[in-house]
């Protein structure tokens, strides 16, 4: 049985608190250590540290008796046999953090309960913007004529090569995997397939507010994303409108 929340703030609610606030931390942070003239990896270990500190503090005093993965704590052993595990990437994207002036970088909280998202937001706090599962994003039309794929900015997975080839798409690159399901989520791209390698945290909140949103999202051979399994690992992802889903699984698979 799930145990009840150690606070009165819905899940949701507590989702996109700590996607928000964890962000506005890391924008000034970042914008501190630069000022102070640090090197980028001494912004990019700090701004991982400063985004995990806050979010694991916070979920100590607000959701004791969940269990947490996050990709900056250690292994939390309560979640092999929990309902309830918060999956956290504090700063998706921590490479391009470490650039002045780029803005594709993310905070991902997610609540899986079981075998469903419960609760989910990204944040994208160099624009200023917060994307949950409640109230989830309207996903706005489009008269694109080709579709719009997002990609690796440094490589190109073959699984996403094939796509585009097959369905003559237009590619954009993009950092943080949070930035490229977003893009996606607020209309600016129409598919982003990642295959090659991720793990639970840099997929779920993702998926649980492009879920929400009313997108497609499976793993790249069409099978259902799961997440709380042992290995955190979990390779591939596709996030696509649903129009393009069967021509996008029909291109890979046949």
């Amino acid at each position: 049985m799930a145990n009840p929340p150690a606070s009165p703030e819905s899940d949701v609610a507590l989702a996109v608190r700590l996607a928000g606030q964890a962000g506005e931390l890391l924008v000034e942070g970042r914008r501190q250590m630069f000022a102070a003239g640090a090197h980028s990896w001494q912004v990019m270990d700090g701004g991982d540290q400063l985004g995990h500190r806050f979010i694991a503090e916070q979920l100590r005093t607000h959701r004791p008796d969940d269990a947490v993965l996050d990709e900056e704590g250690a292994e939390d052993p309560r979640r092999f046999g929990a309902d309830r595990v918060w999956i956290i990437d504090p700063l998706d994207g921590t490479r391009e953090y470490g650039e002045p002036g780029r803005s594709d970088w993310a905070v991902h909280v997610a609540l899986w309960d079981r075998d469903h998202f419960a609760a989910g937001a990204v944040g994208l706090p160099a624009v200023g913007v917060v994307l949950a599962t409640d109230p989830a994003p309207v996903l706005p039309p489009t008269d694109r004529t080709r579709p719009r794929m997002i990609t690796s900015r440094t490589r190109v997975p073959r699984a996403a090569a094939i796509v585009a080839h097959a369905l003559d798409a237009d590619a954009v690159r993009l950092g943080s995997a949070g930035a490229k399901a977003m893009a996606v989520v607020l209309g600016h791209a129409d598919i982003y397939l990642h295959d090659g390698g991720q793990y639970q945290w840099d997929s779920a909140a993702p998926v649980a507010v492009a879920a929400a949103a009313g997108l497609h999202t499976s793993r790249i051979d069409g099978s259902p994303l799961e997440y709380n399994h042992p290995d955190p690992w979990l390779p591939d992802v596709l996030i696509c409108r649903p129009e393009f889903a069967e021509p996008a699984l029909h291109a890979l698979w046949g």
